[in-house]
């Protein structure tokens, strides 16, 4: 495999990364400064939501950087080997923990919903837990995929 294959899910991935960053850097202290602004009774539900998002950055970015080390680990030739089969079980657990952080704030982000006559939140977070719940449930797959794939091969290896 050429050594450029995978320049553009690399951009992606980069590209993916500065947003989210923006994001948590610009987007989520804006929300809780306008959000103090406008209505401060809602503060209670708000703050433990913008507090799990941040959290939530933290094995976001660690699933990113897995992304791309396995991106590297095909540019090297690499993609069937156990450091492939690693970094997609970090993804999975990363996801997977993302996914927690939205089940445990759901009922705040329900009653966000119902105070602020807003269920466009609601949604927001269900969209995130259960793309969380796919990805993880994706990574799951390619890592056994490719933990037989290893197997075979190593039994493959040792039979010539």
């Amino acid at each position: 495999m050429k050594r450029g294959s995978t320049t553009f899910l690399k951009l992606v991935v980069l590209l993916i990364g500065i947003v989210m960053l923006a994001l948590c850097i610009v987007g989520l202290p804006w929300i809780a400064i306008h959000a103090n602004e406008d209505t401060p009774a809602l503060n209670r539900a708000l703050y433990p939501i913008l507090i799990s998002m941040f959290i939530s950055a933290v094995p976001f970015f660690i699933a990113l950087y897995q992304a791309w080390k396995v991106l590297a680990y095909i540019d090297k030739g690499q993609a069937f080997s156990m450091l492939s089969v690693t970094a997609l079980k970090r993804i999975k657990y990363c996801a997977a923990i993302i996914s927690g952080l939205y089940l445990l704030t759901s009922p705040l982000f329900y009653y966000l919903a119902q105070k602020d006559d807003a269920p466009g939140i609601l949604l927001i977070a269900l969209i995130i837990m259960f793309a969380s719940i796919i990805i993880a449930t994706f990574a799951a797959l390619l890592q056994r995929l490719l933990q037989e794939a290893i197997d075979i091969k190593s039994e493959n290896d040792l039979t010539v």
